[in-house]
């Protein structure tokens, strides 16, 4: 039986699913409750995954139709539970999806028409089924499984049913606090930089200037500056509250004066606005953080590691007083989360050489020495990490392995759940498929039955 657990309908916004492509004759294909399954929602779906599985055939279509019934089981539950969706949340949904898009495009509002044989509002427009039936049966799968609860016993029982001799061998892991400073620019540095946007400005308000052609030349901002600053279009909320602010005060076509943030000083102009999403660009000068500006951001974190170590103040206390705030672990005190598991635990090769580095010859409640770290954008911070925890290799236990085996545990309570609620479902909703597929052998238990 094929697994049901959180089914998502693919809305196929993938190039070859959405590109332009030989005109289907579009036909009902099969009936579930009072949803419908499209020939295009089938065939759409199959050209999203041979995209990335070159490899399916055409016998992988059957398997797809019972997941397509699947889904539309849920949807046709979800409208009889009226499980109800706003036309602003649909339509913040599609905005979103499709901006990404057209952000990938540079903007390009042309190209994208020419790609796709229609413009953003005619794709939301057309998309716009799918992603209400997707946003449903994320609702109702999570209105089914939020009431899922384990006990400590089922956690139990589900390990004991587990031949000692099969339970995995856990990898060394630790646990990670971090606090990070960044240089400050010295005073000097931050007026040339000044003094340096002053002269760019002159050269914008001149009548033959460009500000594209500027911005390649002087922006150092290394990810807009190639592309004449365009930053694309962005919902409230994307940018730096003192450049949000300066940006949503123009008049399309309009510059703004100097505006200071954290990554130096900008100049943006308007292009255009859509509602409470604008399109921008800008030219960004940074000031320049001297060797000088780093050994003090190097010294300072010396004398936070010793106020650490002489029990002055905690690890934790620490990174809320001195630490980095747009830092991810700042607000969790500090501890790293592992980006693959979204836990807090780490496999030593998942962590970064110099971290790893620094920890491997510490023991627990052990703070490191300053760790330097370039971002991709050249730019320098400096660290101190402090070793949480640390497990050795060893065969998984619930005395060690509690959390993750009770996780485990209640994703496999879940499923069994969703499944078992999907073959209920099945068994009382009236189902009709297409004669061309009553040779699949999974849908004969419904075919036959159900269809006329």
């Amino acid at each position: 039986m094929i697994k049901y657990i959180q089914i998502l309908i693919v809305t196929c916004l993938s190039a070859a699913a959405m590109a332009q492509g030989p005109v289907l004759l579009d036909k009902v294909i099969s009936k579930v409750g009072s949803e419908y399954i499209l020939l295009s929602e089938l065939e759409g779906q199959y050209a999203y995954i041979k995209e990335s599985n070159p490899s399916v055939t055409e016998d992988t279509k059957c398997e797809m139709i019972e997941n397509l019934i699947a889904q539309k089981i849920i949807v046709y539950q979800a409208r009889l539970d009226s499980i109800e969706i706003t036309d602003e949340e649909l339509d913040a949904q599609l905005t979103y999806r499709f901006e990404s898009i057209l952000r990938q495009m540079n903007g390009d509002e042309e190209f994208f028409q020419e790609y796709y044989g229609a413009s953003v509002n005619e794709m939301k427009e057309r998309y716009k089924d799918e992603q209400k039936q997707q946003i449903l049966s994320e609702r109702m799968q999570q209105k089914l499984i939020s009431e899922v609860n384990i006990t400590p016993n089922e956690v139990k029982e589900f390990f004991d049913q587990f031949p000692t001799d099969s339970l995995p061998y856990l990898n060394s892991e630790v646990e990670v606090s971090e606090l990070v400073l960044k240089p400050v620019v010295n005073e000097v540095e931050r007026l040339k930089a000044l003094d340096r946007m002053k002269e760019i400005q002159k050269e914008l308000n001149s009548e033959s200037a460009d500000f594209a052609e500027l911005a390649k030349k002087h922006s150092q901002d290394p990810g807009s500056g190639k592309k004449g600053g365009d930053l694309g279009f962005a919902k409230r909320g994307t940018f730096l509250p003192a450049f949000e602010a300066a940006a949503y005060d123009l008049k399309e076509g309009m510059m703004t004066d100097i505006v200071e943030t954290k990554y130096g000083f900008h100049i943006i102009q308007l292009l255009e606005r859509r509602g409470n999403t604008i399109h921008t660009r800008h030219i960004l000068i940074k000031p320049n953080i001297t060797s000088a500006d780093n050994d003090l951001a190097i010294a300072k974190l010396e004398e936070i590691k010793t106020e650490i170590e002489i029990d002055s103040i905690s690890f934790e206390r620490a990174v809320k007083k001195y630490g980095e705030k747009d830092v991810a672990s700042f607000s969790n005190s500090g501890r790293m989360k592992n980006p693959v598991t979204q836990n807090t635990f780490f496999e030593t090769d998942q962590l970064d050489a110099d971290i790893y580095l620094e920890i491997i010859d510490i023991g627990v409640d052990d703070v490191s020495n300053v760790i330097e770290v370039l971002s991709p954008t050249g730019e320098y911070s400096y660290k101190i990490v402090q070793l949480k925890s640390l497990t050795k290799p060893h065969r998984a236990n619930l005395k060690e392995d509690y959390d993750k085996i009770s996780k485990f545990a209640k994703e496999s309570k879940k499923s069994l759940y969703f499944n078992n609620w999907v073959t209920e479902k099945l068994k009382t909703t009236y189902i009709s498929v297409d004669s061309r597929y009553n040779t699949c052998p999974n849908l004969e238990k419904w075919v036959e039955r159900k269809s006329e």
